[in-house]
């Protein structure tokens, strides 16, 4: 007999497993897994980072993670976020680790934090805080002293706190893992000889804190027992070497949803079914810990992301930037952690069987009870791009291309990596109000200091964020010169190291030029008037972001480090000259984002230009629209800068950098309901390079339409009973279908999402009809794909599938 895929009518069941709460006691861990409170466990964990969403979204990003069938809430923690200056703390706001903590255990799942403390996460400066670049002899993340004592610090301080509110889980609470350091083995080298004793003092100073649960060192093969190596990356299943030891488990620390987005660089995704194979890979191959990178990406708020990040971060994660479920990634990965949690006491507490050679490219992991050398679940494996039929157990199978199937009892398939049964959901942004008024707004000219007007002198071109300290992403840098007389025209030549500069020759913008991602050094060329007399010459240095990796952090060198004005009679270097230097914008200094600091300057109304002139900020004001609704500002209009709605920042914005599809990387910026008053509301933002505010929206961005797809076929389920598939659709809450936008009962082409559909050769004519009378007008319903359902087989003898697509919105708008 052909033992076909089948989709997860066994799911309630399966789910049901996943429901229940955790217990915490003592953590060890032997060669096969980790052992919580004398039980072992298959673990599934995501990372949620507290301080990329408002802390009032904490308890529903949890509940959602809970519900996808994770068992595990994963964290760094922000070194620079919490010690902005040596030895003063913060722990206010979304930096409140500790009530994130509470928040997870209050739900029942356990929590893993990476302390690091350098952590990358393209997060500024990898979570190192700047200042720890001025103390004296000090080289971070190696066998240094001053950098050492630092860290311990550091890490000491954090594991008392989550121990004076007795968190981990040898007290009572729901921590079971800690990592110190992150992906050391990338630099190392790069350290010689004082690389190994840093990471041999790295892992004994963790373990003498005593916090009664494991440590990890993710990417790094010789971690010191009795520190547990784990294994980063999309693909750990295959290019992961393995325990350094017989006596620890197999932990996958990051297995990357999707990529983060840096501006000016194509989008890269990854798709649920791609996921899931190497996670039921990594399972099948002994792995016990599987950790989604990230389960919600959220917002780098401010200037927390490193260099050349977007403020959106992992956007195409299970749960989007808005806590919105992404459909199918988060649904097709629950259904993927129920059908192993069926497995799991056979993977525990059996025995891993001789993998079995099924094809070339295709084979079985096996596993049986202790007591017997039977099979008793299995894992077969197709690594062919085709769709291959195996014969395994006396029976026949089709394992589709590229694919796991999963058989808890060794003879009926629950569940298929490649077969994504979930529905798509779709995004959408709907603008609820214009800003396209200029009496909306007032505008103030950041102030161009020409060298007189700056505090700071020196003889030669200061580096940029020695300088700032971090203080602010921007530093003026302003010299005088003397016109020759016979002189008119001239070209100003700057070479720098990163990321953007904008040129002023006596108060008028001359050019601007930026690095790139990959490669943060430019030069700026332009040519320029001369004026009689004395000619000023003003740079913007701004940083977008500092670097998050690489060895020797320290020593990294930004902003201009060659400067030249060419004319009819040569060439002049003002490299090394008098040079003055400003720290930040007149405007950031006095805070003119927020209520009190907007009252200081005077306002003036908007410029009628039809260009509008650099280094310029904009105020508005504006009222909250509903009330649970997600919402998000449109910048589209807009080309380089920063925003602020009532003095917080939502991130710099950069859409006038695009792709190399001609795309912007990103031209929407999340506005958490918290930053919110119901009326009033202030916003403000700083435009370098002139943009246009008329035309910024508001927007609501919700999910309107979702989309299922099933075949026809009949599938043995696990139970043995057999059922036809159906299409489930499920608008989000609050929403209801309102239409159906596309139904064919048939041969429909394509599918869902970016695949597109249309209608096939063959068609029920009751498609659309049969789809409305079991949706319209509820949140969620269920379409069989069966000839009894649509009154007909439209094609005889031929394979069916079904495509349903509905839209969601308010009941009232029903049509």
């Amino acid at each position: 007999m052909v033992r076909l895929l089948i989709l997860g009518w066994v799911l309630p069941p399966l789910l049901a497993l996943m429901s229940g709460g955790v217990r915490s006691g003592e953590v060890t861990y032997d060669g096969r897994s980790l052992i919580i409170n004398g039980e072992r466990k298959v673990l599934f964990s995501g990372s949620i980072h507290y301080p990329r969403s408002a802390r009032e979204m904490w308890p529903s990003l949890i509940s959602k993670a809970k519900e996808g069938g994770l068992d595990v809430i994963q964290t760094y923690v922000f070194w620079n976020l919490h010690e902005p200056q040596p030895g003063k703390y913060d722990f206010s706001g979304r930096r409140d680790l500790v009530r994130f903590i509470k928040e997870i255990q209050a739900q029942g799942l356990y929590a893993s934090i990476r302390i690091g403390p350098f952590i990358q996460s393209e997060w500024s400066y990898g979570g190192l805080p700047f200042w720890l670049h001025d103390v004296p002899g000090i080289t971070f993340r190696c066998d240094n002293e001053p950098f050492k004592a630092f860290m311990q610090n550091f890490t000491t301080k954090i594991v008392n706190m989550m121990k004076s509110e007795g968190l981990y889980a040898s007290q009572g609470g729901p921590i079971i893992l800690s990592q110190i350091e992150n992906e050391y083995q990338m630099v190392e080298n790069a350290f010689g000889e004082r690389g190994p004793p840093y990471i041999k003092w790295a892992a004994e100073m963790a373990v003498g804190l005593q916090t009664g649960v494991p440590w990890v060192m993710c990417k790094q093969d010789d971690a010191p027992d009795p520190v547990i190596n784990a294994c980063n990356g999309r693909k750990c299943g295959e290019t992961f070497k393995g325990p350094n030891s017989p006596n620890k488990p197999s932990i996958w620390t990051e297995n990357w949803t999707s990529r983060y987005q840096a501006y000016g660089e194509d989008p890269i995704g990854r798709t649920a079914d791609d996921i899931a194979f190497h996670v039921a890979l990594w399972v099948a191959r002994n792995g016990c810990f599987v950790n989604y990178y990230m389960y919600h990406g959220g917002t780098n708020f401010g200037r927390e992301a490193s260099a050349f990040v977007t403020a959106s971060y992992y956007d195409d994660a299970p749960l989007d930037e808005y806590g919105m479920i992404n459909q199918p990634k988060w649904g097709h990965l629950k259904e993927l952690h129920a059908a192993i949690k069926l497995c799991s006491n056979t993977l525990l507490l059996g025995k891993a069987m001789t993998p079995l050679q099924l094809g070339p490219k295709q084979e079985a992991y096996l596993f049986a009870e202790n007591s017997s050398e039977e099979c008793a679940s299995a894992f077969l494996v197709n690594k062919d791009k085709q769709n291959v039929d195996v014969v395994f157990q006396n029976s026949s199978y089709k394992l589709l291309a590229n694919s796991i199937s999963i058989l808890p009892d060794c003879r009926n398939v629950i569940f298929n990596t490649a077969e994504v049964k979930t529905q798509t959901n779709t995004r959408t942004r709907i603008p609820i109000m214009y800003f396209n008024a200029s009496d909306q707004w007032e505008e103030f000219k950041e102030p161009i200091p020409n060298f007189e007007d700056t505090s700071l002198k020196s003889d030669t071109l200061l580096e940029h964020t020695d300088t700032t300290k971090d203080t602010s992403d921007y530093l003026w840098y302003s010299f005088s010169f003397q016109r020759e007389p016979s002189d008119t025209r001239a070209q100003l030549s700057v070479h720098s190291l990163g990321h953007v500069l904008h040129a002023f020759v006596n108060g008028v913008p001359v050019g601007s030029a930026h690095g790139s991602y990959k490669n943060t050094s430019f030069t700026l060329q332009t040519d320029f008037s001369l004026s009689n007399g004395i000619n000023n010459v003003s740079l913007l240095s701004v940083m977008v972001g500092l670097p998050d990796s690489g060895a020797y952090l320290e020593r990294k060198r930004y902003g201009p480090v060659a400067v030249s004005i060419q004319n009819k009679e040569g060439s002049m270097n003002f490299t090394n000259y008098k040079w003055g230097q400003k720290i930040g914008l007149l405007g950031e200094n006095l805070q003119i984002y927020t209520d009190e600091g907007s009252k200081i300057i005077q306002w003036s109304k908007l410029s009628s230009l039809d260009i509008s002139p650099p280094l310029t900020w904009y105020k508005t004001a504006f009222d909250a629209t509903g009330e649970d609704e997600h919402v998000a500002l449109n910048l589209n209009g807009m080309r380089k800068g920063e925003a602020w709605v009532n003095g917080q920042s939502i991130g710099r914005y950069w859409p006038s950098l695009r792709t190399p599809r001609g795309e912007p990387s990103q031209i929407s910026y999340n506005i958490p309901r918290s930053f919110l008053k119901p009326t009033g509301n202030l916003l403000v933002l700083l435009e370098e390079e002139g943009g246009d505010p008329l035309s910024i929206t508001l927007e609501s961005v919700v999910i309107d339409s979702v989309c299922g797809k099933a075949r026809a076929s009949h599938y043995r389920h696990y139970n043995g009973s057999r059922e036809a598939k159906v299409v489930h659709l499920q608008c989000a809450p609050n929403g209801y279908i309102t239409k159906i936008l596309f139904a064919s009962y048939g041969t429909p082409f394509g599918g869902c999402g970016r695949d597109g559909h249309a209608i096939g050769y063959c068609d029920s004519p009751n498609s659309k009809f049969a789809a409305e009378k079991a949706c319209l007008g509820k949140r969620s319903c269920l379409i069989p794909a069966s000839d009894q359902f649509f009154d007909g087989d439209p094609c005889p003898g031929k394979k069916k599938s079904l495509i349903v697509e509905a839209h969601c919105g308010p009941i009232s708008i029903m049509g």
